[in-house]
């Protein structure tokens, strides 16, 4: 089993995945990065730059021997259930996210992944914040 974590290119995302390696130490498994890429299809180069990305991220978190794993999708419009997906497919013993603060009515007239992830995920999801 694995710890996957929802990575972004935002604060939220950050968080998302320094809580993940965190979890991932403590329960001593693998872990996961997902990225949802936006549009219907994803080419070699994109999934090349995110690497790079989490790379430089991860090194940033002091990981040691953690071993990890990137897995991209394109997202389309449903980031949500891309991301879904992509942790039961990895066979995620927990997913990951990082969230941000919304105003009450932007809660009520605007979607949130979050939220959309927390009631559709078959595994237990771990919500985070970006420090402030």
């Amino acid at each position: 089993m694995t710890v996957a974590a929802a990575r972004s290119r935002t604060a939220a995302g950050h968080a998302a995945l320094a809580a993940a390696v965190e979890e991932a130490r403590l329960r001593r498994t693998d872990l996961v990065v997902l990225h949802v890429i936006e549009g219907l299809t994803t080419e070699a180069g994109d999934e090349a730059a995110v690497h790079a990305e989490v790379a430089g991220e991860l090194a940033g978190l002091e990981v040691g021997d953690l071993s990890w794993t990137l897995r991209t999708t394109a997202g389309g419009r449903d980031t949500a259930g891309s991301l879904v997906d992509l942790a039961v497919e990895v066979d995620a013993e927990m997913l990951v996210v990082g969230t941000r603060r919304r105003s009450p009515v932007g809660k009520l007239l605007l979607g949130s992944v979050v939220q959309r992830v927390l009631l559709d995920s078959p595994v237990p999801v771990m919500v985070v914040k970006p420090a402030v």
